[in-house]
């Protein structure tokens, strides 16, 4: 028997009929740019944090000729209520002369010239009562000498910290030349009076190539003093910050601004060979200017410095 064929019909699995398309939304810009900045914003919180925290590097730069502003600033200070200026000069004037005395007398005079090093390199620690001179006045405060002398107690012992690591450079300054006179010399011993020292040292070709050599060695010694110091002390009695931070600090802002504190460092020079030209007698006046001077160098640099901006200043 034959089947009988069904006539065709419709599939049993239809598709259901499609559904419009979603139309899609337009892009927002605005807040993909929102979502952007708060990332970025968190992405870099920390990295603020850490900035104001820590101290930076400097933003800008001072030109070469600046110090002339801040010696010029340093006189105005000098000459508002000069007096105080004058006593602190007479008084390191007094202590450098009574230890000169003794270093004559007492037939120390081999050790004259590195002691007059060591000055320049222990220097700016004793101009504390100067930099407190001229951040009283920039305050619109009325110095007094009390404040001057009692400053390095007030600051706390982070300056004296510093002046020990000073003090230090100094010994080393002063055992370094004479090892320096051993390697010229050999075993001839130092002759004791000072006479005989300048003899030996300016008459004879081995005296001039010992002083060459000792200028070297006692220029890096300087300039390691000068860069740790040049902003450090000023720095700790208007910032409440610490020995280690402000030495740092100091070293970055003096690379920073190389010109400026190459041209600072030939005034500092000068003054020094005016004063020992003059007895030391020119350290009533070179000494109280060029202290004054140094804490406008440091405001100089303090407002080319973005790295002050987190550290409380003293009150």
């Amino acid at each position: 028997m034959l089947r009988s064929r069904r006539p065709p019909t419709a599939s049993r699995t239809s598709r259901p009929p499609t559904k419009p398309a979603r139309p899609i939304a337009p892009l927002d810009l605005h807040a993909e740019t929102d979502l952007a900045e708060k990332d970025a914003a968190m992405s870099s919180a920390p990295t603020a944090k850490h900035a104001e925290a820590t101290a930076s590097v400097a933003i800008g730069t001072l030109s070469a000729n600046a110090p002339l502003g801040w010696v010029a600033a340093g006189w105005r200070d000098f000459a508002n209520r000069p007096g105080l200026s004058l006593a602190y000069g007479a008084a390191v004037l007094a202590v450098s002369a009574v230890a000169l005395v003794l270093i004559i007398l007492g037939g120390w005079g081999n050790v004259l010239f590195p002691a007059l090093a060591a000055f320049m390199i222990v220097g700016p620690v004793i101009a504390v009562g100067l930099y407190e001179k001229s951040r009283l006045l920039e305050m619109g405060e009325k110095p007094r000498l009390r404040d001057m002398v009692w400053v390095g107690f007030r600051a706390g012992q982070q300056i004296f910290f510093i002046g020990a690591i000073l003090a230090l450079l100094g010994v080393l300054w002063m055992r370094a030349a004479f090892i320096t006179y051993a390697l010229f010399f050999g075993w001839r011993a130092m002759p004791d009076d000072f006479w005989e020292v300048v003899q030996v040292l300016l008459l004879t070709p081995v005296g001039l190539a010992m002083i060459a050599t000792g200028s070297v060695i006692g220029a890096l010694f300087a300039a390691l003093a000068f860069a740790v110091s040049a902003f450090s002390i000023p720095m700790l009695l208007d910032r409440d910050i610490d020995a280690f931070t402000a030495m740092g600090t100091s070293t970055r802002l003096a690379w920073r601004n190389l010109p400026a504190m190459i041209a600072w460092g030939a005034i500092l020079l000068l003054a020094f060979i005016v004063s020992v030209a003059t007895g030391l007698l020119a350290l009533v006046i070179l000494f109280p200017l060029i202290g004054h001077a140094t804490w406008h160098a440091y405001g100089a640099v303090r407002k080319v410095a973005g790295d002050l901006s987190g550290v409380e200043r003293r009150v």
